[in-house]
């Protein structure tokens, strides 16, 4: 049988060392060797001796999604083995954080990481009610984090002379040493009569860079996740 699906591009090779690698833009490849933590539903395939184990409900074992505040369920792998993980074809990033590092990121772009690192749900300051009261998960320690993406995201350097305003259901994360609230850029008056749809934003200042994806969350997106 000949065709360039069964192309090196394509064809999924042994693993040269145990954690986490791109497989390709849409998928990561887990050598697992101990246990690492993933999203649930995120396995699209697996080899090897693996057992996944849904993590309970409670703070401890859910990320929350901005806006709604829903949980994002997590499940451990362990064992000997390879696996892979996807979700709906969306981009995917390998993030190394090392000591010292803070990464603030939303949960629904959360894909899997190391057990080694280190989260804390946190409500985002400044967001309070009038922002859906967001939910951030804040990554530190030392190991590898699995981000996905709906289409390639924008990179925004913060600086202390130009904050940067973000949608809420656009952003992705952001680093250590920005602070947040919520910016209102229209008038009531305007809101009133219709507006532009854009009345409130995220607002973050300091010095540092903002990660927002290329699209909103949609009403059927938001139920989905």
């Amino acid at each position: 049988m000949k065709s360039d699906l069964f192309s090196s591009e394509h064809m999924a090779q042994p693993a040269t060392e145990a954690g986490m690698t791109l497989q390709n833009a849409k998928s990561i490849k887990y050598a697992v060797n101990g246990e690492m933590l993933a999203r649930q539903g995120a396995m699209i395939a697996y080899r090897g001796n693996l057992q996944f184990e849904r993590r309970g409900q409670g703070i401890g074992g859910m990320l929350k999604r901005a806006v709604t505040g829903e949980g994002l369920p997590l499940m451990a792998v362990k064992g000997q083995g390879e696996a892979w993980f996807a979700h709906e074809a969306q981009n995917c990033f390998v993030v190394d954080i090392e000591q010292g590092d803070v990464l603030t990121v939303n949960g629904r772009n959360v894909l899997c990481f190391d057990a080694s690192l280190s989260y804390e749900i946190k409500t985002v300051k400044g967001s309070g009610i009038a922002g859906g009261g967001l939910f951030n998960s804040v990554f530190t320690g030392w190991g590898r984090l699995g981000l996905v993406c709906e289409g390639n995201p924008l990179v925004i350097p913060v600086t202390a002379q130009q904050p940067v305003y973000v949608d809420t259901d656009a952003v992705v994360g952001w680093t250590a040493n920005l602070s947040t609230s919520l910016h209102r850029s229209q008038s009531i008056g305007s809101m009133i009569r219709g507006g532009s749809g854009e009345a409130v934003q995220l607002m973050l200042q300091g010095e540092g860079y903002v990660i927002v994806r290329p699209s909103e969350v949609t009403p059927k997106k938001a139920e989905q996740h």
